[in-house]
């Protein structure tokens, strides 16, 4: 009679050997054959990781399940289901790779239609980990408070090297999933190097388990990674424990890394010993020793490999053998430039049809300002859209410290409407997982110049649908109040609108009144492009800005300027708080003076801008931005690059001079441009 099997040695540990090698087999085509060869330009290897990763996404089960990887994630990506011939394609820049040679090849992602999915990777280290957080957030919500039990059991994994435990994203993701007790598996591949720097450089004493077994609703596993028996058990306890809704976990499993860091790295930092010792702990020879001849003979062991080196092989030469990546969609990929709609992420690619609108504005009696108009904008979509998230820090009970979310807590739930921890990069790279799960999020960044933190998270997102070739995308809004008040300082009344229209891929909004800041908001929330609503606090509750609601249906596109006044001298080119004071000046010309508020800079409306300007042949560009390479340099250089022959006078920008806002009134008013220094602008164009 033949022995029965024991419960470890009854999983499909042929699978993970026919992984393992077909993982290896990979790395050691890429390392012999084509980084030499240069076919392959960037090479990150994965050997010594393989088990683990073949384990994970062995227990990713659940066609609702993702998982956040970084770039020794491959053998998960085989496990997944990536073809070898297309992990392949993705490192030779060839077409059906990752991003279809647009982006490194291991910077991976996988849609996963009717299985688990791979969220966009980025190449910044621990800029995976909010991302990961918000998809669980988002598997949560739709479970609770959607009714979709599609979601139930489904869980986020976040997989990481010792060194992405250092960063803020970490960190961040950390508090968010504890704090909600979130579906979260936190998964460390500890091979104790961050490219040469030591993991105790990282954390204190070098184990990140050990530091967090104190913290608060986090279950620590820790073990061997390279152990196929240890592997298995404590990666089955710990996905079992966060899909039973336990709570969020964290996962430290030693590895080695048998390579250097990328190819191009030769590990001089390592002894002879060392290199030796890590040779000997290769998961390959243990978990052979695991299997032969207890599970498989070593005939059959030296089968698999065989077969597996032929695949790689062949697998290899036919993506070298794929067409180059298709150039005509390169260009146009931003701003709704797709044919179709990406696979995963925001309203649009589950089916979304943007309800009515209406471009002529129904308005009311009653004049109001801006805070109203984006409170009423949000209380309309929120009530139409279940898919609409707002958060931010204070926008819950306290209503936003502008109070533009007075209330809607109260009406729409802590679920709809809450508030976030103090982190910007949780609040921006939980966003990209909301989105991820389906959501239009709207996330409130209290001031400008608090974005700052945010800044990775914010320039990936906006490159996520190029970066994935249409794969991925995460539309969001991200309201932000700035510039300067009541009174000036460098931290609350930071503009810098010129640094989003710089971020590829992103929409930006910079509405001077009430009407526009409806119309541009309700664009933004029906939109398939990330957007940067931008509202200045000056206005916020200025006479100026105050306009009758313009309705429920009323939308402004973007791109599209307003005409403020019309003239034939000169041509005014603002935006913001600057409407008003160009205006003030235009009245107090002699000149024909023409104004025209952008509304939205990008996109921007070069068609009005130009047509204006080849009408009275002189332009003036007006911003509270600081001087070098502002908004204002791009409207100027189009300008002069292309209507040199209608200009009667060189293009003229007048802003803030390179400083930050002062705080005293005096002081901030005499670095802002004015109606006085607007008018003398004016005269200086019209006697050239």
């Amino acid at each position: 009679m033949a022995k029965k099997k024991s419960a470890k040695n009854s999983f499909d540990w042929k699978r993970v050997a026919d992984l393992m090698m077909l993982s290896r087999a990979i790395d050691n085509i890429e390392e012999n054959e084509l980084v030499p060869d240069k076919k392959v330009l960037y090479q990150f290897s994965a050997k010594g990781h393989e088990v683990a990763q073949i384990l994970l996404g062995m227990h990713l089960t659940n066609p609702k399940d993702a998982a956040s990887a970084y770039y020794r994630s491959r053998p998960l990506m085989l496990t997944l289901g990536l073809s070898p011939e297309d992990a392949f394609a993705s490192d030779m820049a060839k077409s059906g790779g990752y991003s279809d040679g647009r982006d490194i090849g291991v910077v991976c992602n996988l849609p996963g239609k009717n299985s688990p999915k791979v969220l966009p990777m980025a190449g910044d280290v621990g800029s995976q980990y909010t991302p990961a957080v918000g998809y669980a957030q988002a598997i949560e919500h739709r479970l609770k408070h959607m009714g979709d039990n599609d979601y139930d059991g489904a869980i986020s994994v976040i997989l990481g090297g010792d060194g992405s435990v250092a960063t803020n994203g970490f960190w961040s993701a950390l508090t968010m999933a504890t704090t909600l007790h979130l579906p979260v598996l936190f998964f460390i591949e500890d091979n104790g190097y961050g490219i040469s720097v030591t993991s105790d450089l990282q954390t204190p004493g070098g184990n990140i388990a050990n530091n967090l077994r104190s913290f608060k609703n986090l279950r620590i596993y820790s073990g061997d990674g390279t152990s196929p028996e240890e592997s298995l058990d404590l990666i089955s306890q710990s996905t079992e424990y966060v899909r039973s809704r336990k709570g969020p976990a964290l996962i430290r499993l030693t590895v080695p890394r048998l390579t250097g860091h990328s190819y191009q790295d030769n590990q001089a930092y390592k002894n002879e010993k060392q290199l030796k010792e890590e040779l000997k702990n290769d998961p390959f020879s243990k978990l052979k020793n695991y299997m032969v001849p207890k599970i498989i003979s070593a005939k059959e062991w030296a089968e698999l490999q065989e077969s597996n080196e032929k695949r790689a092989k062949k697998a290899a030469e036919d993506a070298w053998n794929r067409e180059d990546p298709d150039k005509s969609t390169l260009k146009s990929t931003f701003f709704n430039g797709y044919d179709e709609i990406q696979l995963v992420g925001g309203l649009f690619a589950e089916g979304y049809k943007p309800p009515e609108s209406v471009s002529k504005p129904e308005p009311e009696k009653q004049r109001i300002n801006i805070v109203e108009a984006v409170r009423r904008t949000l209380d309309c979509e929120l009530e139409i859209n279940d898919k609409i998230l707002v958060f931010g820090e204070d926008v819950g009970a306290k209503g936003g410290v502008h109070a533009a979310t007075m209330g809607l807590q109260s009406k729409f739930g802590q679920h709809r409407v809450f508030d976030t921890s103090l982190s910007e990069e949780g609040i921006i790279g939980r966003s990209v997982g909301l989105a991820y799960g389906g959501f239009m999020p709207v996330a409130e960044i209290q001031f400008r110049k608090y974005a700052d933190p945010a800044t990775e998270q914010l320039k990936n997102t906006g490159t996520i649908r190029w970066r994935t070739a249409n794969k991925f995308a995460a539309p969001m809004v991200v309201r932000m109040p700035g510039g300067f008040a009541k009174c000036g300082d460098p931290w609350h009344s930071e503009s810098n609108e010129v640094f989003f229209a710089r971020m590829i891929g992103w929409q930006v909004a910079y509405p001077s009144n009430a009407e526009d800041a409806t119309g541009l908001l309700r664009s933004a929330l029906r939109s398939n492009d990330p957007t940067i609503f931008f509202e200045h606090r000056n206005l916020l509750d200025s006479k100026y800005a105050r306009r009758p609601y313009p309705g429920d249906q009323f939308v402004v596109p973007f791109g599209k300027a307003k005409l403020l006044k019309e003239g034939s001298d000169v041509t005014i080119v603002t935006w913001g708080a600057m409407c008003e004071r160009a205006e003030e000046a235009a009245e107090q010309s002699d000149a024909s003076v023409e104004v025209i508020d952008l509304r939205s800079i990008m996109p921007w409306d070069k068609e009005m801008v130009f047509e204006s300007v080849k009408k009275t042949s002189r332009c003036l560009i007006v911003h509270e931005d600081t001087s070098t390479a502002g908004f204002g340099a791009e409207i100027s250089a189009r300008v002069s690059d292309e209507l040199f022959r209608y200009l009667d006078a060189p293009v003229k920008c007048l802003t803030m001079p390179d400083l930050p806002v002062p705080y005293n009134v005096g002081l901030m008013n005499s670095v802002l441009p004015g109606s006085k220094q607007i008018a003398d602008s004016i005269e200086e164009l019209m006697v050239f």
